[in-house]
């Protein structure tokens, strides 16, 4: 399965960041934390790398907690400050104040030290599509300021949000990168809903997702809809469509429309907490 996606107007948003980053003192960037390997646009690091950096993996709930903690100790080893939060019911997000000014103390410091006062830090945030920036903006500031939506490429263009005296933030659109080198990222971002799904075939990505978890996660597609799980995975999938009634005309299985179903119900945390990728030596 080759999964590629890069519209023309993320070539104009990399751009337009690219110009944007001298203005900022902080780069935020909101992996998944089902994916935070595959969720990390290369990008990001040429433009971030003289900038202080702060990653924040959000969905924390959906994934497992103990694998988030190894991510979570993963990245700080590589110097990044990192909370994790779920911009949804706002859990951890209080805590990006604090970290905030943590990562930005030098910069703070040096303008005190120049008698600039109250001058905010500025932050860009960052994010390949449908990891929740705007849903973390909205959260973070308390109101409203930006779209959202559970499908990629809502955010078409930058706009600076002022939180309070201290933080102003800088909105980014959600860029992918040109090519992956590694189908299996393109497969993983798939998953999470971060590549358009008209060019997909969503009962192939299925089947990859039964094939994880059978291997991975087993009594999870048991526990949700009573499937046999020691099946090839196309039964798997004709158990999921006789479970959730997916009928065609003439009573054979709708197997597009569990495909879909699974996928939903995936992505929105249904299956339970399920991690994608492992950082090495964990135990």
């Amino acid at each position: 399965m080759n999964v590629q996606w890069y519209p023309g107007h993320m070539t104009k948003a990399k751009r337009m960041m690219e110009e944007d980053i001298r203005l900022v003192d902080l780069v935020i960037e909101i992996l998944d934390a089902r994916v935070p390997l595959s969720s990390r646009n290369p990008d990001i690091d040429r433009l971030g790398r003289q900038k202080a950096r702060l990653i924040l993996l959000n969905k924390a709930d959906l994934a497992e907690e103990r694998i988030n903690s190894a991510w979570e100790e993963y990245f700080k080893e590589k110097g990044y400050y990192v909370v994790k939060v779920n911009a949804k019911n706002g859990a951890g997000v209080k805590v990006v104040h604090k970290v905030i000014a943590e990562a930005c103390k030098e910069k703070i410091e040096r303008d005190r030290k120049r008698g600039i006062l109250n001058r905010p830090v500025r932050a860009m945030v960052v994010g390949i599509p449908n990891v929740g920036k705007s849903t973390f903006i909205n959260t973070f500031a308390g109101k409203a300021c930006t779209k959202t939506g559970n499908k990629p490429g809502v955010t078409k263009g930058k706009q600076w949000i002022r939180l309070n005296k201290s933080v102003e933030l800088l909105d980014t659109p959600g860029i992918l990168w040109p090519k992956f080198d590694d189908q299996e990222i393109g497969i993983r971002l798939a998953f999470i809903g971060s590549i358009k799904e008209e060019v997909l075939n969503i009962t192939e990505l299925a089947i990859k997702l039964i094939h994880y978890l059978q291997k991975n996660y087993q009594g999870v597609l048991k526990e949700r809809y009573q499937a046999d799980e020691e099946q090839e995975v196309g039964k798997v999938l004709e158990d999921i469509a006789k479970n959730r009634a997916c009928l065609l005309k003439g009573g054979e299985y709708d197997i597009e429309k569990a495909a879909a179903l699974l996928m939903d119900d995936f992505r929105n945390g249904r299956l339970g907490r399920i991690t994608l990728e492992v950082p090495e030596n964990i135990e």
